[in-house]
């Protein structure tokens, strides 16, 4: 879910989000160029050292047995209600211990999280070796599209998703989603010309997209309220390792030149894993009391939360359902005046997310760190990435006490001022003998400030704040809000560095920030500590 990872793969650093970065150019900060392969898109949260990721794994873990030893007390949100009045509401009733069960469920969604990370990852390593395989080596444009269009695919998966989840609920569409994600990976895997792999790119991306959708949905729905923060974090660490294993499926490559056919094919075994392992998880209950299958939704909750829970969850399902028997939102119902403002924050922060200016920090990175001297390829991705994975530790732990809306205000605001620190280290002449240094601080300032709450909050605060009648479809338009986004900026972004300069955009990106942080003050809700069904109602008072 969504930020950027740094990674050195073959000398160079490539960035892998929402697109991939061609190892092969390094770019100088005079001249900006478009890197083969793509486009460079920030949106999830993602690390690059080994070691890191098992240190926070093991954060998560032990901060996850210390929450269920814990209860946790009741506590107030800042709540805006419908008439845009700012209000206190006192939490309703204290939380009682959670069972680790669902901890499990988490951990087969998170497999959908995996593979979104891989498939963006994968490419990276193997595009060289499947250039020549499939006879493209020469033709820089046809290796974009081999890149590119699993960003085309993710955008209609990302407006796909919503829907399905709607209509057939969350685990039935985590199965539909291994479909395109396993056919994708064998024909990737398989293909002898360049027709096949970009279909099976395309499909891959549709996959990705809907569970771009699905995954952070599906875990805010199941998760209990006073560790839905922390869930949250783990569902962007996973995507983290989804690449990590990418970057390790890779390291056979220059023994072996057609072993990237492997690297696309071992995607098929979680896609497998994962249709297989929601056969077996519980629905939402939340989808299921929407469509008035108390039940079943009983079943899920025991299994999820254990019986002594029962009454408590199913009261508070009930009492965040009754009297809305309306069925669910239409695409245009997002667009009416009922839901629009409420919509329109998701969409603000994914375009806030993208225009901050995480992809020229990741373009330029290893021409400033060349500038300190620090020649090493390696050591500037390992210096971003430590900054990136301490981020990441940091907002995870925070994020159930401090509040989505604080780690989002501080993030800005750090990355404002690494922006412009960036900006000056290039033109103020009085900073010269320092710029260098100054360039490298203000390049991992703001790595640490984006993967502190711009980076992982957006995906998971959009579940919460979205009605549950609208909540599948806004996640779904959001996040392809988020994808389009990633797409034109990735076309535009080098020509405008080309004709105005880097300084100048930095200066931009720093505005952006300035403004992300008067918005998010003014239109952000708390939603800490809170049931989605107390916040659909504080939200929603005729509810």
């Amino acid at each position: 879910m969504t930020q950027t990872t740094v990674v050195a793969v073959k000398g160079g650093i490539s960035s892998v989000g929402l697109g991939v970065l061609s190892p092969q150019r390094r770019l100088k900060p005079e001249r900006a160029r478009m890197p083969e392969g793509g486009f460079c898109c920030g949106g999830l949260q993602l690390g690059v050292s080994s070691s890191g990721l098992g240190v926070e794994m093991s954060r998560v873990r032990n901060g996850m047995e210390g929450i269920f030893r814990s209860r946790e007390k009741g506590r107030y949100v800042r709540s805006q209600a419908s008439s845009g009045d700012l209000e206190d509401v006192p939490s309703e009733k204290l939380q009682t211990r959670s069972s680790g069960a669902v901890l499990r469920y988490v951990g087969v969604a998170c497999l959908g999280a995996i593979l979104f990370g891989y498939h963006l990852g994968v490419v990276n390593g193997a595009l060289e070796y499947l250039s020549k395989d499939v006879g493209i080596a020469e033709n820089a444009v046809l290796q974009g599209w081999v890149v590119s269009t699993l960003l085309a695919g993710a955008t209609v998966g990302a407006f796909t998703g919503g829907a399905l989840a709607d209509k057939f609920g969350r685990t039935r569409t985590f199965q539909l989603d291994a479909i395109p994600l396993a056919i994708g990976a064998f024909l990737s895997a398989t293909a002898q010309d360049v027709r096949t792999m970009i279909i099976g790119r395309l499909l891959a991306g549709v996959g990705i997209g809907i569970s771009s959708a699905i995954v952070p949905l599906y875990i805010s729905e199941i998760s209990p309220t006073e560790i839905r923060g922390a869930l949250g974090s783990v569902n962007q660490l996973f995507i983290c390792i989804g690449i990590l294993a990418a970057l390790v499926a890779g390291l056979p490559l220059a023994r072996n030149p057609f072993w990237w056919r492997t690297m696309f094919g071992i995607a098929i075994i979680p896609s497998i894993l994962m249709a297989l392992g929601m056969g077996f998880s519980p629905e939402s209950p939340r989808w299921l009391v929407q469509q008035g299958r108390y039940s079943q939704a009983e079943t899920a909750i025991k299994k999820l939360y254990g019986k002594e829970r029962l009454a408590d969850v199913m009261n508070d399902l009930k009492a965040g359902s009754q009297g809305s028997t309306e069925p669910d939102a239409s695409w245009l119902d997002l667009f009416s005046k009922r839901y629009w403002r409420v919509v329109s924050v998701g969409a603000a922060l994914f375009l806030f997310q993208q225009l901050a200016g995480i992809n020229a920090v990741v373009y330029y990175s290893t021409s400033v760190f060349r500038s300190a001297g620090i020649a090493s390829d390696v050591a500037a991705s390992a210096l971003v990435g430590a900054a990136n994975v301490l981020g990441t530790a940091i907002a995870s732990s925070l994020m159930d006490k401090r509040g989505r809306k604080s780690l989002l205000i501080t993030s800005f605001t750090g990355m404002a001022s690494s922006m412009l620190l960036l900006s000056l280290s290039f033109t103020w002449k009085a900073l010269a003998p320092y710029s260098g240094t100054l360039a490298v601080v203000g390049t991992v300032l703001y790595v640490l400030s984006f993967s502190l709450g711009a980076g992982p909050v957006p995906a998971l605060l959009l579940p919460e704040i979205f009605a549950s009648r609208i909540r599948a479809k806004a996640v779904a338009l959001s996040l392809g809000m988020h994808w389009v986004s990633n797409f034109v900026i990735g076309l535009y972004f080098l020509s405008v560095v080309n004709k105005y300069g880097i300084s100048t955009v930095y200066l931009g990106f720093a505005t952006v920030c300035l403004l992300a942080v008067l918005y998010i003050a003014g239109n952000v809700v708390e939603t800490k500590g809170r049931s989605l069904e107390e916040i659909e109602r504080a939200l929603n008072p005729a509810i």
